[in-house]
Parts: structure tokens; sequence; C-alpha cells
């Protein structure tokens, strides 16, 4: 993740959007934007004393809390990489953040 980067708060960021983790789930963009990702790391393996994700669940979910948090879920696609997860993580912010 090379584009990954602390902003003057302290939080890291990545491509210019927030990045919070909790155990296996990470969220990815702005509570202040009409949508946000989740990344569900749901397996990894071991390489050199350092877990690496295998499979992530990557959604894209509306902000809106006066939704059900199932019915705030747009999009959903599994990926075998964390690179890959971000990749359409940061595609699909792109695309729901700016349509009207």
């Amino acid at each position: 993740m090379a584009d990954k980067e602390m902003n003057p708060a302290g939080t890291l960021t990545y491509k210019g959007r927030p990045l919070l983790r909790k155990d296996n789930v990470i969220y990815y963009g702005s509570i202040s934007d009409k949508y946000i990702s989740m990344l569900q790391i749901m397996a990894s393996k071991e390489e050199n004393g350092v877990q690496i994700p295998t499979k992530i669940i990557v959604t894209i979910q509306h902000t809106d809390e006066t939704m059900r948090p199932k019915d705030r879920i747009v999009k959903s696609s599994e990926k075998s990489g964390l690179y890959e997860a971000m990749d359409i993580a940061t595609i699909w912010l792109n695309r729901y953040n700016s349509a009207k």
C-alpha cells in the first residue's frame, strides 16, 4: 500500500480516504460521505511471521443510520487479496460518492 499516509490528525489514509481497522474489519472512507466501504477479512495465511489476508468480503454501504443495516449494503464482492479488495473499494467509492 504505497499510497498510505498519515494526515495531520494521525489518521491512516489510503488514496485520500481514512482507514480504520477493528479486529478483522477495515472501514474505508469518510462517514460524512454518502457511502463507505467495509472489508471483512475472512481468511489469512502466515508468511514470514505476518498474517496475509487471502479471502476478503468487500461491501459498499450507505452511511445513513436511519436505514436498517441489511438495507445499507449496496454491493458486495469477494476478493483473494488486500490489494484487490482495496482497489475495488476505491473504484466503488469514487463511483457511488460522485453519483448524483
